[in-house]
């Protein structure tokens, strides 16, 4: 059972379905593929469904400036519970992703300053369920392993309580607890940090990152299960 304050879990980047069955049984609530091409662990559309084969953790289908099509093709083809916009996605393509299907969004922002938050959330916030935070590094799509530098209660009450916060970015088992301790995430996301080499997940890395997420709100795999 999930309490009220438990941290959930993403494990993205995967690349292998031995990994996405790793994640799934160690905990994670999200496992995440990158589905749009050009991308280290991008994942062609073909394969995506055989990666997360036989997991029951909901998966979200990350994406960059796709069209709504594209977009809604990549979603089916994984079975995503959740679509992560991670580009520049206009507001008429986000706006006609939010009717056609029941999936949750989330928009990514790569954030050097509050004020990139707010931006964001002024101009997706009714359109979106979650906006994920991450740190900014310059020539990168994504975080590319960038930690977010920002004031941890600025930052939280920036976002409302009815859109999920998920902070990414230069997490990892040594870190995330600390990380969930100061900002306070309904989600942590993680890729590279609990790598062994690109594409391929540490399954100690992949547990201690899960255990040492829910230890941080006081919560263990035991009471989850009760």
């Amino acid at each position: 059972m999930l309490v009220a304050n438990q941290v959930r879990v993403k494990i993205c980047g995967l690349m292998r379905n031995e990994d996405a069955l790793i994640a799934d049984r160690a905990g994670a609530d999200y496992l995440g593929v990158i589905l749009s091409r050009g991308f280290r662990r991008s994942v062609a559309l073909e394969e995506c469904a055989a990666i997360v084969e036989g997991t029951k953790s909901l998966k979200v289908a990350v994406v960059v400036d796709e069209d709504p099509d594209g977009t809604e093709s990549a979603a089916y083809r994984v079975g995503a519970s959740v679509i992560q916009l991670h580009g520049n996605e206009p507001l008429d393509v986000v706006e006609e992703l939010r009717h056609r299907g029941s999936w949750k969004l989330w928009k990514a922002v790569r954030a050097q300053s509050l004020e990139d938050v707010r931006v964001a959330l002024d101009l997706y916030g009714s359109l979106v369920d979650g906006i994920l935070v991450e740190g900014w590094k310059e020539g990168v799509v994504g975080g590319g392993g960038a930690r977010v530098t920002l004031e941890p209660v600025g930052l939280r009450s920036l976002i409302p309580s009815n859109c999920d916060f998920v902070l990414a970015g230069g997490l990892g088992p040594d870190t995330v607890a600390e990380a969930v301790g100061l900002f306070s995430p309904n989600v942590v996301d993680v890729s590279s940090g609990v790598e062994r080499r690109l594409g391929e997940k540490d399954p100690d890395g992949v547990s201690t990152f899960i255990d040492r997420a829910w230890l941080a709100t006081g919560q263990t795999k035991k009471d989850l299960a009760l």
